[in-house]
C-alpha cells in the first residue's frame, strides 16, 4: 500500500516512516515493549517512501498522521529533512532542536496539536556516552571525523558542540560529504551554535578523499559512518586501504545491512587497538525516546528499566549482513507496511 492509499486504522496505531520498515527489528521489538510498558493493544505500521521522495508524498504522510484520529504519531528515519521541508506548514509546533536542525524524527500529538521534534542530538549523545571512555577527549585531545553530512551527522555534531567544557568536547570536528550543498547547510546551522569546537568541512566526492582525512587524525580519534552506506545503499565511504587512528574508535551508525564500514573497522581492530561500535544502542535510545513522547510516558535512559528494555529487544537483533526479518525461534513474517518501495532495500 502506498502513502496515497492510506486506510484508517481500527485502533490507536504507532507509525514508522522509513525506507524498508518491514526489515527493521523494531517491528518485532515494539509489540514486546508495548507489553512491558503497558501501552495496550497498539500496533506499529510501517510507511515506506523512497529516499528523497516527492514532496507531495511527504505531505500526504504528514496529513494522514495529523488528521487520522487513531494515529498516535511516529518515528521518522532517512526522510527527516525532506519530510519537514515538504510539510513544515502542517505541523502545529516544532521543538527548538527541530527548528535548529531543520528535521523531524519524532511526530507526536498534544491536545490535538501535531508536533515535531528532532531526537538525534539527544539519542546520539546517549549512545556515544555508552561506549566512550570517561574523560576521553580531555585525556587524549582527540578529534571526531563524521563521514556524511545528513541529518544524523548534523545531530551528532550539534550534540558535541553543545557539550560541557573539559571532558565533554573533542578538540576538533571534521565532517566530510560527497556533495557540497549539505556541507554548506550544515555550516549555516553550526554558525548558530556558540561553541569553541572548531569544525572543518571537507568535500569528499570519492572514498579515497575520506581515506586521506582518516590518515591525518590523531590517536584516539572517533570515526563515524553517518552516510547510510551499507544500509540505505551498498558500499562504504572509505576504501580498504584506509587506516583508522591508533587507539581510536569506529562507530557505524547502523546495526543491520551489509555494513562494509563495520567490517573494515573490525579488520583493523587488533592492529590499531580500535573500539568498534555498531548502531544497536543508538537504535534502542532512538526508539525509546520517540515512544516516550508519542505515548506520553516516562522511559528512563539508563538503569534497570532501560536494561530490561534492552534485554527484551536483544533476541530480535539481526547481525550485520543478515537479510530479511529477525528470527526468534521459527520463521518470522514481517508485519505489513504501507510501501512505495519495491526493490528490497535494507532500510531503517
Amino acid at each position: 500500500m502506498t502513502p496515497f492509499d492510506f486506510q484508517p486504522a481500527d485502533r490507536p496505531t504507532f507509525y514508522f516512516v522509513g525506507v524498508s520498515t518491514g526489515q527493521s527489528s523494531i517491528m518485532r521489538v515494539f509489540p514486546e515493549w508495548a507489553k512491558a510498558l503497558g501501552l495496550g493493544d497498539c500496533p506499529i505500521h510501517g510507511i515506506d517512501c523512497r529516499p528523497h521522495d516527492a514532496p507531495e508524498v511527504y505531505r500526504r504522510v504528514v496529513a494522514f498522521l495529523k488528521h487520522d484520529a487513531l494515529s498516535l504519531g511516529g518515528l521518522v528515519t532517512t526522510h527527516k529533512i525532506d519530510l519537514l521541508n515538504a510539510a513544515r506548514d502542517l505541523f502545529d509546533g516544532l521543538t527548538p532542536d527541530a527548528e535548529l536542525l531543520g528535521e523531524v524524527s519524532c511526530i507526536f500529538k498534544r491536545g490535538g496539536r501535531l508536533l515535531g521534534d528532532a531526537k538525534d542530538p539527544l539519542t546520539s549523545g546517549l549512545a556515544l556516552a555508552a561506549f566512550l571512555p570517561p574523560r576521553h577527549w580531555a585525556e587524549t585531545g582527540a578529534e571526531v571525523c563524521v563521514l556524511g553530512a545528513g541529518g544524523s551527522s548534523l545531530a551528532l555534531t550539534t550534540c558535541l558542540m553543545k557539550a560541557a567544557a573539559g571532558a565533554g568536547r573533542p578538540s576538533r570536528l571534521i565532517v566530510t560529504n560527497r556533495s557540497t550543498p549539505r556541507l554548506a547547510s550544515m555550516k549555516r546551522v553550526h554558525a548558530q551554535i556558540a561553541s569553541p569546537v572548531p569544525v572543518t568541512y571537507v568535500h569528499a566526492p570519492a572514498p579515497a578523499r575520506n581515506d586521506a582525512v582518516l590518515a591525518g587524525l590523531p590517536c584516539g580519534s572517533l570515526v563515524v559512518n553517518a552516510t547510510g552506506l551499507g544500509k540505505d545503499a551498498p558500499g562504504s565511504p572509505i576504501t580498504d586501504a584506509a587506516t583508522f587512528p591508533a587507539n581510536g574508535l569506529a562507530w557505524e551508525f547502523n546495526y543491520r545491512g551489509a555494513l562494509v564500514f563495520l567490517e573494515q573497522a573490525n579488520a583493523q581492530r587488533q592492529a590499531r587497538n580500535l573500539h568498534v561500535e555498531d548502531g544497536w544502542v543508538y537504535f534502542l535510545h532512538g526508539w525509546t525516546r520517540v515512544i516516550a513522547d508519542v505515548f506520553d510516558v516516562e522511559i528512563p535512559t539508563g538503569g534497570p528499566e532501560f536494561e530490561e528494555l534492552a534485554r527484551i529487544a536483544e533476541p530480535f537483533r539481526r547481525q550485520p549482513g543478515e537479510s530479511g526479518p529477525a528470527r526468534r525461534g521459527g520463521r518470522v513474517r514481517p508485519p505489513p507496511a504501507f510501501s512505495r518501495v519495491r526493490h528490497g532495500k535494507t532500510g531503517d
